[in-house]
């Protein structure tokens, strides 16, 4: 969050919320504290983190119970309880925020609370009426800070000066150009060397398709252009005339470079900190997710090293023990000579011992080769399962977070050897909640997002008259059409067909393969993973994974046809 954003937002909730009585404090995750004032209007949730990637201040809406017992809440409730907000101050180029507090509005100012949004220096500070240090976010020792060690008890000092002339409005064309061609540096160089608060997407934003041209290479056009946006930012940081527009992959922008036509741009009064808030919540939670399935592809991938490796072992073994049947011959022709001598016979027999551990051991590692195999089976579906959560962008952030965790639990109880009660401690885990459907004549269709969901629809909850669809020869999720509860026509066989051809790893094809069998017809595969079952019979039908890609797409909030999941 850079100056022209923080400036927004807190002109954005300035009228909202001051003043206001503090009331709650909760700090979900170790760098993020959620603060809910009581206002006129209702409760109003504010998100202050110094999160290094990510430090922010934004409105939220009212967040679930999470962290209200950490040392740091319960430190801000205890000495901010039923204090008023009386200021909001930032003041100059600097990102940091002071949140002053007194007992009621008029009042002398007895705690502040310091925001300091400053990349990875950013930090939270409560300060008695003395600005002394009563808690923080994290403690910033001698050995990690020569210029401002800061820890409880110590005195505030700001942040070190900044660099570079503050910018202003009143200053020329001429001396502007000048301090930019102070040096011949790209054009984002000199921006953010020669003033203040100047962060990388404003530059790009004020120099566009210019921003590593060299400042010596610029035409007096670009120039012109140039200064008339640094005109436009400067007028709304001035006027606080702040207009929020996305800007897809690039970001956003709080300022607009067409200042007379900025009332022709349509604006969301009094909702641009809470948009800020949803926008900042979905790319943390993009970026959590993506964090967390390559971190789980990597397990899976150490895992199948290992299985691969175990495999190719067994196979080895077991190729040597091919060998029984040559010695159990070798052991005949020696006991079938006219008169074999007494280390001939001794010879057979050992002969004989040889083939027979042969013979034992090829049993034990066939059934080792089929446990392997049925390892490697499992990470190969659960691949599926990380690519399906992974491209779900019609579910909520949340429940592909949520399932993703299942998902992890899952395979640490699958592949990690366990003792008996921290195994029987792991079962005893909800009831799962597999995605359901309603088919286009009312029938529940219910779709397996893991291993165990699978298991539970195509043997636990199954009933008789259920169909079972899944892609042909092809890892992914289970399909149960509830058709014992009605009579299926085609229409609902499709959307079944569909629905294992999409959330399978052949999602990818134009059409897809998929096996429909009646439920009575599956069995469970003994000693195999969940989910892994075995049928007879059945019937080779056709899905196209682009329509139900199409109908998740266009599910709405307000008109879900999702049951759960």
């Amino acid at each position: 969050m850079d100056l022209s954003t923080l400036r927004a937002v807190l002109s954005d909730l300035r009228p909202k919320l001051l003043p206001s009585r503090f009331e709650k404090a909760q700090q979900p995750d170790p760098a993020t504290l959620q603060l809910g004032f009581r206002t006129l209007q209702g409760m109003l949730w504010l998100e202050l983190s110094w999160q290094a990637d990510a430090p922010r201040l934004v409105q939220i809406p009212p967040p679930p119970r999470q962290g209200a017992g950490s040392t740091l809440s319960q430190q801000i409730l205890h000495s901010l309880r039923q204090m008023a907000l009386t200021e909001l101050t930032q003041a100059g180029f600097e990102r940091v925020v002071e949140f002053r507090m007194a007992p009621r509005p008029g009042d002398a100012i007895e705690r502040v609370l310091v925001l300091e949004l400053m990349g990875r220096h950013s930090n939270l500070l409560l300060l008695d009426e003395q600005r002394q240090v009563v808690a923080l976010g994290r403690q910033v020792r001698d050995h990690q800070s020569r210029v401002r060690p800061i820890g409880t008890g110590d005195a505030y000092l700001p942040p070190p000066p900044l660099q570079g002339q503050a910018p202003s409005s009143t200053e020329d064309f001429e001396r502007w150009r000048e301090r930019l061609l102070l040096l011949p540096i790209p054009l984002r160089k000199a921006l953010q060397q020669a003033y203040q608060g100047i962060s990388p997407p404003l530059a790009r934003q004020l120099a566009g398709e210019r921003l590593t041209t060299s400042v010596d290479q610029l035409e007096p056009d670009a120039w012109c252009e140039l200064h008339r946006h640094w005109q436009a930012w400067l007028t709304c940081l001035e006027t606080e005339q702040f207009q929020l527009d996305f800007m897809g992959n690039e970001g956003y922008q709080v300022w607009s470079s067409q200042p007379d036509r900025s009332g022709d741009t349509e604006r969301k009064d009094g909702d641009l900190a809470l948009a800020l808030g949803h926008w900042y919540r979905t790319r943390i939670d993009e970026r959590d997710l993506q964090r967390a399935c390559d971190e789980l592809r990597q397990r899976l991938s150490r895992w199948r090293s290992k299985e691969d490796q175990a495999l190719e072992d067994q196979r080895r073994r077991l190729t040597a023990c091919a060998d029984s049947t040559d010695l159990q011959q070798q052991a005949d022709a020696l006991l079938c000579l006219p008169s074999p001598n007494r280390d001939e016979v001794d010879r057979a027999q050992k002969l004989y011992r040889r083939a027979r551990k042969l013979r034992r051991s090829t049993t034990v590692l066939e059934e080792r080769i089929l446990h392997h195999e049925s390892r490697l089976q499992l990470i190969n579906g659960s691949e599926a399962f990380i690519d399906d959560l992974e491209a779900a962008a019609w579910q909520p952030m949340a429940a592909r977070l949520d399932a993703l965790s299942d998902l992890r639990r899952e395979l640490d109880d699958l592949l990690n050897p366990l003792g008996r009660q921290e195994r029987r401690q792991r079962q005893q885990q909800g009831t799962p909640q597999p995605l359901e459907l309603i088919s286009p004549s009312g029938l529940v269709l219910q779709v397996g997002r893991n291993h165990r969901q699978n298991d539970w629809i195509s043997l636990r909850k199954a009933r008789s008259g259920d169909l079972w669809f899944h892609a042909q020869e092809c890892p992914g999720s289970h399909v149960v059409l509830k058709s014992s509860a009605g009579l299926a026509d085609d229409d609902d066989l499709q959307m079944a067909c569909d629905l294992a051809s999409y959330f399978s790893r052949a999602r990818g094809n134009v059409r897809v393969a998929v096996v429909m069998v009646p439920t009575d017809h599956l069995q469970r595969i003994a000693d195999a993973g969940p989910g892994t079952v075995r049928h007879s019979g059945g019937e080779v039908r056709w899905g196209d994974p682009h329509m139900v890609e199409t109908y998740l797409s266009s599910l709405k909030a307000s008109s879900l046809n999702l049951i759960k999941g």
